[in-house]
């Protein structure tokens, strides 16, 4: 029974959770500090007053509702989502795109769009001029055309069979 509670903890995943969770818990105690320290003196200096919401609140009927808890929160938690966005989330972005193949750069795959042939209704591709499963003549995609002659440089049309010719 113990062994199984100690394979399931010693699990890779497990720890770096418990990991995650002890980092996230000392990074919300920077916050909160950083919070405390510079933006609610700047929210007291715009706002001509302490700047300490803390202990804002109002009574109903004698219920004490302090809001200024949720207030301090909100501003803990903005502050929190704009670090990890531009501190985490940015430059994992810019590392990402480094890494990852651009669309542009890579080759267009002519034969991937494709259509229905009107006889079978078989998918074939856009730039077919014949089906392939029943052999009838199709008109090929006038837009896979232009994407066929853009990617290799030299027109294509519709190949004659010898007997049309």
């Amino acid at each position: 029974m113990l062994n199984g509670f100690k394979d399931f903890i010693l699990r890779g995943n497990v720890v770096s959770m418990a990991i995650g969770l002890a980092v996230g818990a000392a990074f919300t105690a920077v916050v909160t500090g950083f919070s405390n320290a510079f933006i609610v003196p700047l929210i007291g200096v715009i706002t001509r007053g302490t700047g300490d919401f803390n202990k804002a609140s109002f009574d109903v009927e004698g219920v004490t509702f302090p809001y200024g808890l949720f207030i301090a929160a909100a501003i803990a938690f903005v502050i929190t989502a704009a670090v990890l966005y531009f501190c985490v989330v940015v430059p994992m972005q810019k590392v990402q795109d480094r890494f990852t193949a651009k669309k542009a750069d890579e080759p267009a795959d002519i034969k991937a769009a494709l259509r229905d042939c009107p006889r079978c209704y078989t998918a074939i591709p856009a730039i077919a001029s014949r089906c392939g499963h029943c052999t009838s003549e199709v008109e090929p995609d006038p837009a896979a055309v232009a994407l066929a002659e853009q990617v290799t440089g030299k027109p294509v049309g519709a190949q004659k069979l010898p007997a049309q010719r």
